[in-house]
């Protein structure tokens, strides 16, 4: 690697303020904020909006979809039950 062309890779701290979920990580991204991690070391912490822990695909908590709803305007559109 060329020395000065690439940015810093550190330990960060990721934080998902709405699930109230924190790790800790290798990344270039900066921050001026810190945080003080369990180890008792000072890393930078970086607030993100969406992690795996509040993320609808991975907790889980996905919409439902209205399939009753659907099956009834389909029958409404197409003529209902055993139209062939």
């Amino acid at each position: 690697m060329q020395k000065d062309k690439h940015p810093e890779y550190r330990p960060v701290v990721f934080r998902d303020r709405a699930a109230g979920y924190a790790f800790l990580t290798r990344s270039t991204a900066s921050s001026e904020q810190t945080i003080e991690w369990d180890d008792g070391e000072t890393y930078p912490v970086v607030d993100v909006e969406i992690s795996s822990e509040s993320h609808p695909f991975y907790t889980g908590k996905a919409r439902t979809v209205d399939t009753e709803g659907r099956i009834a305007r389909f029958e409404r559109r197409y003529g209902g039950e055993g139209g062939g």
